[in-house]
């Protein structure tokens, strides 16, 4: 396990230098124009844009330029996303700070949803598999198929008119500015958001939840365990959904470092002020550094999140083993 980890954590930090490098190209080099000009505006002298120049260090050969963007991924007090090319072209704030302000909305969204898409995704799966080919799986299949199909910004606005504008069950969009997280959660403010969110993933979810169940109970060792006398409830609930569960641990882990990076649409039209809302904000207004600062945010949750995943396989499955 020693070796595997010290092997992932490697690979871990190759994904990051990979995307930092991609993300460095895209966002400093290959555009046209001078950065310095982009970062300060246009009606600017060339002393001001030179001033520009050596404080972001656009002066220095590109490989300075780029140990000094790369700094910024390792997560270090004084390093993370603390270098010149992560302050904001439009109010010259760190990137970090406004994403650590948006990171409890983000989390906050992202771990209601999984909840909710965990508490309906997996328990229909599972009755689906065992009442396969009856009504409820077809039911199931039928939801499967509509959550999967259904895109959340079109889920999102009929949610809002249906149950806020028609019914005026849930409150409207958006989080006062006199609440605080805490009371927006406790006033409904994120349920419909969960909802939506959440409705696209269970449905996904239940899919591969009934489809492992099904291939796992076909296995021999499932038929030795009938064969032994165990009941069908002790073969499928202490022997199949152990291994079945196990790839869908592995969407769960990937699919929250996801969500915590940001849920752009949903934030967006919720009006939540999340890491989502945040990026799509600064790609409307050409903000590059924001940009910067929220893909390498995404991806250094995403790579940790798979890492926690892969550890987690061995104890979910007694039959994998690292290494």
């Amino acid at each position: 396990m020693g070796r595997y980890l010290i092997r992932r954590s490697l690979f871990l930090i190759l994904v990051l230098f990979i995307v930092s490098a991609l993300t460095f190209l895209i966002f400093i080099k290959l555009p046209p124009g001078d950065p310095a000009r982009r970062a300060i505006g246009r009606a600017t002298t060339a002393e001001e844009i030179e001033d520009a120049r050596r404080a972001l260090g656009l002066d220095k050969p590109w490989y300075v330029q780029y140990g000094r963007f790369a700094k910024g991924l390792v997560p270090w007090p004084g390093w993370f996303l603390n270098e010149q090319y992560y302050y904001s072209w439009q109010n010259f704030v760190p990137v970090k700070e406004e994403i650590f302000k948006r990171l409890p909305v983000s989390a906050t969204l992202a771990v209601g949803a999984a909840v909710v898409w965990l508490l309906i995704g997996i328990p229909t799966g599972i009755a689906s598999a065992i009442k396969r080919g009856s009504v409820l799986d077809r039911a199931t299949m039928l939801f499967a198929l509509f959550g999967v199909s259904a895109p959340v910004f079109w889920l999102a606005q009929l949610f809002l008119f249906v149950f806020w504008f028609k019914l005026q069950i849930f409150p409207g969009s958006g989080i006062p500015a006199q609440e605080n997280l805490v009371e927006a959660v406790l006033r409904g403010r994120f349920l419909m958001p969960w909802m939506v969110l959440a409705l696209s993933f269970a449905a996904f979810y239940a899919r591969m939840t009934r489809g492992n169940l099904i291939e796992t109970m076909s296995e021999d060792y499932i038929r030795t365990a009938r064969a032994k006398g165990l009941s069908e409830r002790r073969v499928i609930f202490k022997h199949g959904l152990r291994a079945a569960l196990t790839p869908v641990v592995t969407m769960f882990g990937l699919d929250l470092g996801i969500l915590l990076g940001g849920a752009f649409i949903t934030e967006t039209v919720f009006n939540l002020p999340g890491i989502g809302q945040y990026a799509l904000h600064a790609i409307s207004i050409n903000d590059f550094p924001a940009v910067m600062g929220v893909t390498i945010f995404g991806a250094f949750f995403i790579a940790v999140s798979n890492l926690v995943v892969d550890v987690l396989y061995a104890f979910l499955d007694p039959r994998v083993r690292y290494t």
